[in-house]
């Protein structure tokens, strides 16, 4: 653990440079990545082949030197391996049947009938383990049940998650019930991640800022607690990442409310107020504009700093507010990290 930066920052230690990784690191500002993605055919076949997996995991480590890798996969793959059909539309995004019904809900599987599907998933996970470098941390990962249950919903991705919403006002049972199924899931799923090597695991919750009051507590909040719980329960030195992004001011007791090691944020918010109202719980991650990546020069320098800066009174894994975009230039991924490390 001495020379993993992101292990030592999850356990609360306030380090002189912050570790770094990037959501989406392996990806298609890659020309490595496209290249790999081109062999595999597709994006979902690329997911099942465990070496081009790994290998795409590997990437960004070995042209940067993260001091992390996230194990390339997807958030979908949960409902697919439970029975939903899933595909990939070009230029569009995922596509999956959907479940608005008790009959639809009844031919789901049971989460315990996930690991035969996702054994490629786990198979990943283990390459990883073997040939990640000595300072690298293994991050797994999952799709949180309230994100994973609108895509569920809706069959595609959507700006409000109206459909979603609209089904916990038509038929709160059959919409409670299939959040229960997909927590029961992403327990199997991660703790099977944990049992392959994985170090540290992420709950993403992408789309947690679409809801309030209650319906926060109840489906993100309590979701992201019990799963934590039962995680911990298994592999108690295993740290958890949450990241409820556009949460706002529910970001703050999140982390102390879930059990979760580490709180990442998006950039809505701004670095001193996360400092001053969420660092004081502990760990945060975050939290520079994605678009960065893009446009790159000082305006990047400047930003990258005045965030290493801010959370320097604590626990601090920088990171994107979100995942890098696809037209994201490598050269500003790597003025980044310069600048951290100097």
């Amino acid at each position: 653990m001495n020379n993993k930066l992101l292990l030592r920052a999850l356990a609360g230690e306030t380090l002189p440079v912050p570790p770094v990784w990037m959501m989406r690191q392996a990806g298609r500002y890659l020309p490595e990545y496209r290249a790999t993605r081109a062999q595999a055919g597709d994006f979902l076949s690329l997911c099942y082949t465990p070496d081009l997996a790994a290998e795409v995991t590997l990437q960004p480590i070995r042209r940067f030197g993260f001091d992390a890798a996230i194990l390339f996969a997807d958030i979908l793959l949960v409902p697919q391996a439970l029975g939903a059909d899933l595909w990939f539309e070009t230029g569009e995004g995922p596509r999956l049947s959907t479940v608005t019904t008790p009959g639809d809900l009844a031919r789901l599987k049971p989460a315990d009938a996930i690991h035969e599907h996702l054994s490629p998933i786990y198979e990943t996970v283990r390459i990883l383990a073997r040939e990640l470098p000595d300072e690298t941390t293994l991050i797994g990962f999952a799709g949180a049940p309230w994100t994973v249950a609108t895509y569920m919903i809706a069959g595609r991705g959507t700006p409000d998650q109206g459909p979603a919403h609209a089904l916990i006002q038509q038929d709160r049972a059959t919409f409670e019930r299939l959040l229960e199924l997909i927590t029961e899931a992403t327990i199997a799923y991660l703790s099977a991640q944990i049992e392959a090597g994985a170090e540290v695991v992420k709950l993403f919750d992408s789309w947690a800022g679409s809801l309030a009051g209650d319906d926060f507590d109840a489906y993100a909040l309590a979701p992201a607690k019990r799963i934590i719980a039962a995680l911990k329960a298994r592999h108690p030195a295993v740290p958890v990442i949450a990241f409820p992004r556009e949460a706002g001011a529910r970001y703050v007791g999140f982390a102390r409310a879930t059990g979760a090691d580490c709180l990442a944020v998006d950039n809505s918010v701004s670095a001193r107020w996360v400092a001053e109202n969420v660092q004081v719980d502990g760990c945060v991650q975050g939290n520079l504009a994605p678009g960065h990546m893009v446009t790159g020069g000082q305006p990047l320098i400047d930003e990258t700093r005045h965030i290493v800066e801010t959370f320097r009174g604590g626990p601090h894994v920088f990171n994107l507010g979100h995942g890098i975009t696809p037209d994201a230039d490598p050269e500003n991924v790597a003025l980044m990290i310069e600048t951290i490390r100097s």
